[in-house]
């Protein structure tokens, strides 16, 4: 079972690095804009992509789900009808939709609370929610075919096409924020052109009528579902700005930004763990092992959560070349840093949750799930921005993912019932609690030197390597670091 857990790690690392070089280029931009636009500006900029980011579920309405579902086991017609039908669906209602976005362009901005002198940022955001939804369906072709350094090549390439336009053509020529937009849409247009092989190899314009219905019956909750996700994600900016003001939004954007190490960790474990769990489904032992691909997440995960949750402030003043990870008039943000991490943890732990979704074919309940977890987002952001300004954004997207996790929970343990490690966790997150408690005291009453702050990682560490592993982890953990040494 652990060498099965060596695998699924192998492959999460590939995807990992990849993901972790790639996202953390397009983090630098953060800093950038930072220093370099306004936060009413960097506001702007924050509330169209949280948009893009919602507008994006609709663009693709759960056929990427659907495509991964039965492309990983051919159910229906041959290879070549499992990618065509999915992709020429996305391809025609992608047109629609886009146009559709175009011709409502000043209402959209006016939900924004954006100025109408900046609606030709639209035409800008059309092509790119155009773009990135052809290109979902050939990138979810190479991770079911395991071609993770060809997907890993991919991201990199468009990543660095992005940063580097972002680069020139705010620096060089001068151009304010449609600069961020107009290097977007160029990198995904790089990534069309990488992914033309795949498309080609599997492509024929026909379209299976039966895959068609079942991709519509598994694939149409994840709509509304991954609207909900989305609106999770990104609702809190224009609720934000409605409150309070575009200012308050770039700030809060730029240190929500800080938890992309937790959402990096996230993504790459997402990436790996989807075909992980549909290919070993029918393992004698599979309900076992993803009882500890659970545990060893979310150990993993609460050492990611109380570095950075300790570190965070010494991170970003630090100065490099006379400026700081992010400019000091954002600072004022950086307590919303251990919230957002804690929330990306729990999002990660109902990823986990999923497999019993995907393998019972249980998506109806998805919807439902996501949606609950959207309302009670929209509620608390309402309920405490008002009197806790950002940091009551930052408990409302805690809440929501804390929801979504029990809620997946509930639902899979009901027809995919799995007998995880309770105690285990309930000690990582007891151990979890008195850290972060500690932290807290520290704080309030001045005295949180940085010494305290290694002592309190290294206490963690231990007490999650004595009091959380068993005698046969252990014994494999020393196996494989003496292994190591060996081979050195």
């Amino acid at each position: 079972m652990l060498e099965k857990i060596k695998e699924l790690s192998k492959d999460t690392a590939i995807y990992g690095i990849s993901t972790m070089v790639g996202r953390f280029l397009n983090f630098l931009l953060v800093p950038f804009y930072t220093h370099v636009f306004s936060s009413t500006d960097y506001g702007i900029i924050s509330n169209i992509y949280a948009t893009i980011g919602i507008l994006n579920i609709l663009f693709l309405y759960g056929m990427d789900a659907s495509y991964l579902r039965y492309a990983a086991k051919i159910e229906i017609g041959n290879e070549k009808d499992n990618f065509s039908t999915p992709f020429l669906l996305v391809f025609f209602t992608s047109i629609l939709f886009s146009l559709i976005i175009l011709s409502l362009r000043f209402p959209i901005l006016n939900v924004l609370e954006i100025p109408h002198t900046y609606v030709y940022l639209i035409y800008f955001t059309a092509p790119i929610l155009f773009i990135d939804s052809l290109n979902a369906i050939p990138f979810i072709k190479l991770r079911i075919e395991r071609k993770a350094k060809k997907f890993a090549a991919f991201k990199i390439i468009n990543i660095l096409v992005n940063v580097f336009l972002n680069l020139f053509l705010i620096l060089k020529l001068k151009w304010g924020i449609e600069a961020v937009l107009i290097s977007n849409v160029v990198a995904s247009l790089t990534s069309s052109i990488l992914l033309i092989p795949t498309v080609s190899e599997k492509l024929k314009f026909k379209l299976n009528r039966d895959l068609i219905k079942r991709l519509l019956k598994f694939g149409l909750p994840y709509f509304p579902a991954g609207l909900a996700s989305m609106l999770v994600q990104g609702i809190d900016r224009p609720i934000l700005s409605h409150l309070t003001d575009l200012s308050t939004v770039g700030i809060y954007n730029a240190c929500y930004k800080l938890g992309i190490f937790m959402m990096l960790f996230v993504n790459m474990f997402q990436f790996a763990w989807q075909p992980f769990f549909l290919q070993n489904a029918d393992e004698k032992n599979a309900k076992e092992l993803f009882s500890k691909v659970l545990t060893y997440f979310t150990i993993a995960g609460s050492i990611v959560l109380v570095f950075l949750s300790l570190f965070i402030n010494d991170i970003v003043t630090v100065k490099i070349f006379g400026k700081s990870l992010i400019a000091a008039s954002y600072w004022s943000g950086l307590s919303i840093v251990p919230v957002i991490l804690l929330g990306y943890l729990f999002n990660g732990i109902y990823v986990v949750f999923t497999a019993g979704i995907y393998i019972k074919e249980k998506s109806i309940y998805v919807p439902f799930i996501t949606g609950f977890g959207a309302l009670v987002n929209i509620v608390v952001n309402f309920a405490l921005i008002p009197s806790l300004g950002m940091m009551g954004a930052a408990f409302a997207t805690l809440a929501s993912y804390v929801v979504i996790a029990a809620g997946f929970f509930i639902v899979t343990q009901k027809f995919y019932k799995i007998d995880y490690e309770y105690g285990k966790m309930i000690k990582i997150f007891f151990l979890i609690l008195i850290i972060g408690g500690i932290f807290y005291i520290l704080i309030y009453s001045g005295n949180l030197l940085f010494i305290y702050k290694v002592i309190l990682l290294g206490v963690f560490l231990l007490s999650i390597t004595f009091f959380v592993f068993d005698k046969k982890e252990m014994d494999f953990i020393k196996n494989r670091i003496l292994k190591s040494k060996t081979s050195n």
